[in-house]
């Protein structure tokens, strides 16, 4: 079993007080000043004290920080520019927050933490006053005396769902103290931005939609949304369209759409928000020239929540007729992906899909076994799911391609039967037929990998995801030049990949067939800097090493290889990659390996 991971931490929950309240006088103005207090106050007081936004959870945020000392200085300092821009306003313009701070061990799940630190953290908040913070006594312990503060002793709290009672302290702060750490609150620096050139065609990058319902379980709701309307614009292919994976880099984030215009190189902006509240759902869109900040049309929906993909399918035509004329004249629902036919099977596909998306192209056999259980829970409510289908047959792909499963052969096969049965079920959706490809890749099919490959392309030209399959597909079947152009154009469409080292391997891989030696060792090192224990990149790396003639470094990056994964290279060693479709390749490959190994003398 794998060992959960935790750590120390100084963890801080943040709560608007009243927000129901604030949003049902004036909904649109709330979340403005609500975004413009996260913007403009609690992102420079976390940039100045070290401290990593977690996540935002409607009205709240979790935040987390190394040391109990720069919490605290954090919460004051944000808690004090707060009040400064309240004074001038009336009382029913403000926005004030609680907070409470607790420091204790944590649990960690890839970005995200969880555990009796966070839930303690939460409980304080709920008992601090409006504009104030409440602290834990393993905080106080760690702060009296370097702070400028003052601390009320408020007891042992018994706090809702903690099995013991927490030692609490109110916070108390002079604004004197304070004024010169909040002066710049309002004002944080801006760092400089190398734009990315804008495409010759309308372009958009679609931001995750912000959870409204307050809910942090309805996170996998709007992003799934946010992903169908992703998936259906990049069907155009007279769009461009910036991949999801680079979009969601800005979740949680307060962030100006001229930045992500410039970040993303795009035209237009997409951003909106979704409040799910038993049988309805609340749907705000607005698409934006990233360039001016102008707005270019915004719209709400009141639907029941059977009408979602009836929403989705408005916000996509809508956005295709204002982004340019030339866009073909497509119905939406006939390019569409096949409408659930029940909404709870829906959302554990959801969550099977966020995972196994999350996984990006490595192990890591928990996650695998969790995704294959909400999968085929969700199957178990509606045999035709198609994203439980897709969830299903990576995670089977997972475990044969990286030989965890007991029987890798069978878990391949498996994972093959259930891409076919999701095209059966839904011929236009470009995911099972990656999936497809990638599996007839890793059996030595070519033909039908690069047949499979194809028709996703055909289905969704701007999916990121596709064009590896085809640059890794056709690089590894001879044709190299035409698969370093699908790479980096992935490359392009998805700039902010926190998977960006998979795409790196595949160009690595491509310039070594191509034999460009050099570019190989290039991309080798972009991969290394993010992966830097990612076993098949170090082989390719050593590999171009022996093809440029740079044996020692060769020898090295082999040598930290085969100490992480000796079972890896044997047959490699023996008979090069199986992957490779020519016998020369695959010659080439072992040879170079031999030379890194020191058991075959140089030309």
């Amino acid at each position: 079993m794998e060992r959960e991971q935790r750590r120390l931490a100084a963890i801080v929950a943040a709560d608007v007080v009243g927000y129901s309240r604030l949003m049902g006088r004036d909904e649109s103005g709330t979340l403005a000043r609500l975004k413009e207090h996260r913007r403009e106050r609690l992102e420079p007081a976390l940039a100045r004290n070290s401290g990593r936004l977690v996540k935002l959870t409607g009205d709240g945020a979790l935040v987390e920080f190394g040391s109990a000392v720069d919490a605290l200085r954090a919460s004051i300092e944000f808690q004090q520019a707060v009040a400064d821009t309240n004074e001038p306003l009336a009382e029913t313009e403000r926005i004030v927050f609680r907070l409470g701070i607790h420091l204790g061990d944590l649990i960690v799940d890839g970005d995200d933490l969880y555990g009796d630190g966070v839930n303690i953290a939460a409980r304080l908040e709920g008992e601090a006053p409006a504009g104030g913070l409440v602290i834990s006594g393993a905080v106080h312990d760690a702060v009296a005396g370097r702070v400028r503060a003052t601390f009320d002793d408020l007891g042992r709290l018994a706090l809702k769902n903690i099995d013991r009672p927490v030692q609490a302290f109110a916070v108390k702060w002079e604004h004197a103290d304070w004024q010169a750490a909040t002066a710049s609150a309002s004002t944080p620096p801006v760092q400089p931005v190398t734009p990315l050139p804008l495409p010759d065609k309308p372009s958009i990058a679609v931001l995750p939609f912000e959870n409204m319902s307050g809910d942090p379980e309805q996170e996998y709701f709007a992003d799934g949304m946010v992903e169908d309307i992703i998936t259906a614009l990049s069907r155009f292919k007279a769009l461009f369209v910036i991949a999801r994976n680079s979009s969601f880099s800005y979740k949680g984030k307060a962030v100006d759409v001229r930045q992500v215009g410039r970040e993303l190189g795009v035209h237009h902006v997409l951003e909106g928000s979704v409040r799910k509240a038993g049988n309805r759902v609340r749907v705000t869109a607005q698409l934006i020239e990233a360039q001016t900040g102008n707005h270019l049309w915004a719209q709400r929906f009141d639907r029941l929540l059977d009408d979602i993909f009836a929403v989705q399918e408005e916000i996509t035509s809508s956005i295709v007729s204002a982004v340019g004329a030339e866009v073909e004249n497509v119905q939406i629902a006939t390019v569409g992906r096949a409408r659930p036919n029940n909404l709870e099977a829906h959302g554990l596909a959801l969550r099977a899909w966020a995972e196994i998306r999350d996984l990006g192209r490595s192990p890591d056999n928990a996650r695998i076994d969790a995704v294959m259980r909400m999968a085929e829970e969700a199957l178990a409510i509606d045999a035709q799911c198609v994203p439980a289908l897709v969830a299903l047959g990576w995670a089977h792909f997972h475990q044969g391609f990286f030989r965890t499963a007991a029987d890798p052969v069978r878990a391949l096969a498996t994972a093959s039967a259930v891409a076919t049965r999701a095209q059966g079920i839904d011929h236009l959706n470009h995911r099972p037929y990656v999936l497809k490809a990638w599996v007839h890749l890793a059996t030595s099919r070519h033909d039908d990998a690069l047949f499979e490959a194809r028709r996703a392309h055909e289905l969704n030209a701007n999916d990121p995801d596709t064009l590896v399959a085809m640059g890794a597909i056709e690089s590894r079947s001879g044709q190299t030049k035409s698969g370093i152009e699908w790479l980096t154009q992935a490359l392009r469409l998805n700039p902010l990949n926190p998977f960006q080292h998979w795409v790196h391997l595949n160009l690595s891989v491509a310039c070594f067939l191509a034999s460009d030696y050099a570019k190989g060792i290039e991309w080798a090192l972009l991969c290394r800097r993010s992966a830097p224990q990612f076993v098949q990149n170090l082989n390719m790396l050593a590999v171009n090493y022996v093809g440029l003639g740079q044996l020692e470094e060769a020898r090295q990056i082999f040598a930290v290889a085969n100490g992480l994964a000796p079972e890896l290279l044997k047959q490699r060693l023996a008979t090069g990659s199986p992957l490779y479709r020519l016998p020369e390749d695959r010659q080439r490959d072992a040879r170079f390996l031999r030379i890194a190994a020191g058991l075959e003398a140089p030309p």
